[in-house]
Formats: C-alpha cells, sequence, structure tokens
C-alpha cells in the first residue's frame, strides 16, 4: 500500500518559514500568508468565515503539507509502535488509521497522531508539525531495540485534504478508487487525477472528507484538477483560519492548547486511546495508570463546551469563573463560530462545574465578567 516517494525538495534559507509545493499557488490566489510551525502557510484566501460556511455546507480545499511525515517499517514495526505510543497499533489491520498520542515517560503528551498501517510491515505517522521533530526523535530512540528503521519522510510528501458534504463527489469525478467501500479512519493507494496518491478518510473539521498523500511535484497538478473538479460544487481554498474554527466547532483538540506535555490522555477526557492491555510494556505506562486511577477517585479539571450569552469572544488563557467570582479554569481555544452564530470555547474546568447547563459559568474578558453556557462537546455534529 506504499505510495511512491520523490526525492526530498532543495534546503531552503535557514530560519525562514519553509515553503510547501503550493505556496506560489497560495501567492497567486492572493491568500494572506502566516508563519505556522516554521512553515508559510495561508491563513485565509478572502473570508474565513466564507471558507468555513462552505466546508460546512459544499466543499473546501486545504494544503496541509506542513504536517510530519515518519515511516516506520519492519518486521517489529508494530511492537515498535505498541511501545513507543500508547495506542495497539500492531492490532490494527492493513489499510486503517488510528488516532493515538506518545506520551513522555511522566504520562504528558508530546503529542497526538494519526497512524495508517500501509502494509504488514509499514506504518505512516503523521504528526503535527509542531511536534514532527519531537516525534521523530522519540520515535527513533524507542524503537531502537526492535527489528525496526524509522524514516522521516517529512520531504517525501504533499498533503491536500477536500473537506465537506461534496467532497465524496468531486474526488470520485477524479478517481476509479473505491470511496463508497472506505471507511472513516482507513486509507488506500489510488490514482486521483492522474496522480498516484495514498487516498485516506480522515479530517479535522468534522465533516466527511479526504486527505490525499502524494509527491511534492505532483501537488500543484493536483490542486488544480481539484479545483476544476469542485468549480460546479461550490469547492473553494481554505486556510489554517476556518480549520481552526471548523475543528473547534467538531469539538476536536489542538496540541498546545487543549493538549500539552502538562496534561495526560486522562486529563484530557482521552484515556480512551490508553491501551493498557496490549502485550509489553509502553514509555508512560506506569504514570498514566496512576493518571486513570486518579481520574476515576478524584476527577481533574474537565474540557467542556463555552457558548457566550453575548458578543465578546473568550480566548486562549482567559480565566473561567463561578458565579461568585472564583476562578474553576481556563479557556483553551475560543473563537466566534460561524455554524452557531455566537461566540464559543473550550476550557478545562473543575469538575463540580462541569455539568451542561451548569450555572453562573463566566468568562472574565479582560476584566469583565461574561456569562457563558457550558455545553457538552461537540458544539456541532454533521449529519451522517
Amino acid at each position: 500500500m506504499s505510495v511512491p516517494i520523490s526525492e526530498p525538495r532543495e534546503p531552503q534559507e535557514p530560519h525562514a518559514p519553509r515553503r510547501t509545493a503550493l505556496d506560489a499557488v497560495h501567492r497567486g490566489l492572493g491568500a494572506t500568508m502566516t508563519d505556522f510551525a516554521g512553515w508559510d502557510m495561508p491563513l485565509r484566501y478572502a473570508s474565513e468565515r466564507e471558507e468555513h460556511r462552505a466546508v460546512r455546507t459544499r466543499a473546501g480545499l486545504f494544503d496541509l503539507s506542513h504536517m510530519g511525515e515518519i515511516t516506520v517499517t519492519g518486521p517489529q514495526a508494530g511492537q515498535a509502535l505498541d511501545h513507543a505510543l500508547v495506542g495497539h497499533l500492531s492490532a490494527l489491520a492493513v489499510g486503517r488509521a488510528r488516532y493515538t498520542m506518545i506520551c513522555a515517560p511522566d504520562g504528558g503528551i508530546l503529542d497526538d497522531l494519526i497512524v495508517y498501517r500501509l502494509a504488514e510491515r509499514e506504518y505512516l505517522i503523521v504528526a503535527n508539525a509542531s511536534n514532527a521533530q519531537t516525534v521523530l526523535d522519540a520515535v527513533t530512540e524507542r524503537a531502537a531495540g526492535f527489528e525496526a528503521s524509522v524514516r522521516d519522510d517529512r520531504d517525501a510528501y504533499a498533503l491536500l485534504a477536500v473537506q465537506g458534504p461534496q467532497a465524496p463527489g468531486i474526488l470520485k469525478s477524479l478517481t476509479d478508487a473505491d470511496l463508497d467501500g472506505l471507511k472513516y479512519y482507513a486509507g488506500l493507494p489510488g490514482t486521483v487525477a492522474g496522480v498516484d496518491a495514498l487516498i485516506a478518510r480522515t479530517g479535522y473539521t468534522g465533516e466527511d472528507g479526504f486527505e490525499l498523500f502524494v509527491a511534492p511535484a505532483d501537488a500543484e497538478p493536483l490542486w488544480r484538477a481539484l479545483t476544476e473538479a469542485g468549480a460546479a460544487a461550490g469547492l473553494v481554498p481554505c486556510g489554517l483560519s476556518c480549520r481552526d474554527t471548523l475543528r473547534l466547532e467538531a469539538g476536536m483538540p489542538l496540541y498546545g492548547h487543549e493538549l500539552t506535555a502538562a496534561v495526560t490522555p486522562f486529563d484530557a477526557g482521552l484515556g480512551r486511546v490508553v491501551k493498557f492491555d496490549k502485550p509489553g510494556g509502553f514509555v508512560g505506562r506506569d504514570a498514566l495508570a496512576a493518571a486513570a486511577e486518579k481520574a476515576a477517585a478524584t476527577p481533574p479539571r474537565t474540557l467542556v463546551g463555552l457558548i457566550a450569552e453575548g458578543r465578546r469572544v473568550p480566548r486562549a488563557g482567559f480565566p473561567v469563573t463561578d458565579g461568585a467570582g472564583a476562578v474553576i479554569g481556563e479557556v483553551t481555544s475560543g473563537a466566534p463560530s460561524p455554524t452557531l452564530g455566537a461566540p464559543i470555547a473550550m476550557a478545562y474546568v473543575d469538575a463540580s462545574h462541569a455539568a451542561p447547563g451548569t450555572a453562573g459559568v463566566a468568562v472574565d474578558i479582560r476584566g469583565v465578567r461574561e456569562p457563558h453556557r457550558v455545553v457538552a462537546l461537540p458544539f456541532y455534529r454533521r449529519e451522517r
């Protein structure tokens, strides 16, 4: 299930933001660019609100080539990943993907990941851009005692995503791959508009969609083919700004906000990704077992959704208070929600104030306590 890999791209100026293979396309479209995790990336093309709405109602096209790809191969590749990560990756079927995490020995989250099993002895890890080197170093070190090789493939792939209710129809017009049979969190090799690709039914928007891993030299032709094929369906290019509001509405955590090295999966309400019953030990197991026991006995602060009753926007780092003004938590992500028509946020709050509908909860926005309603996550769930 491997995808052909190209030669690495030419090195760029030291300390300058890296540019994806689609950089000229973004600039030609008039994108507002921003430095994100050391990459020059499109923030928006025109209206981030309209880009957001396009993904919710039609389709959006994203360049995600800043993400970090790491390939693990060998007879014990699965066992090496079982040891390195918190999930049971050796049990993953070929062609399927899994959301998982890599943790420090103390249980803190180093990154959240998607791992694809491409073949019996081959896995592809996709890490967040800001943590790619950390993940590469940790996996390399942890795989040292296994018959497995770890390869840095960050320069070998470009990654495009088509997200939204019209995404399947757009992609079907360009490929003979069996998209109807492709389940969520699965991938298969195929040809899209004549380009060899790993076609994955994954995404970070809360909508149906696909992520396409291709050689960097094929990124621009594929982008243009997708743009042409999606024109009648209302597909638009989308930047990082709307990707953030889309994932926030979908209640998806972002590393550096909801997830950090100071947080365990159990603190984040994601203890389900930790598989204690897999064979052998894994890095962080003892600390995570203690965290699971503590969370069951004394619930830590809980990740909740907040919907503002007014128009002021809660932002990361703002304190959350109770009716008496005492601090009970902190906002991790906040933005105006185009879908809900109100400002929303995710926040860690004391378990005693985490129940949906809890009265008296407010966010301190620059000295003014603004009332908010506690709700269960996610804020938005697409119709199946």
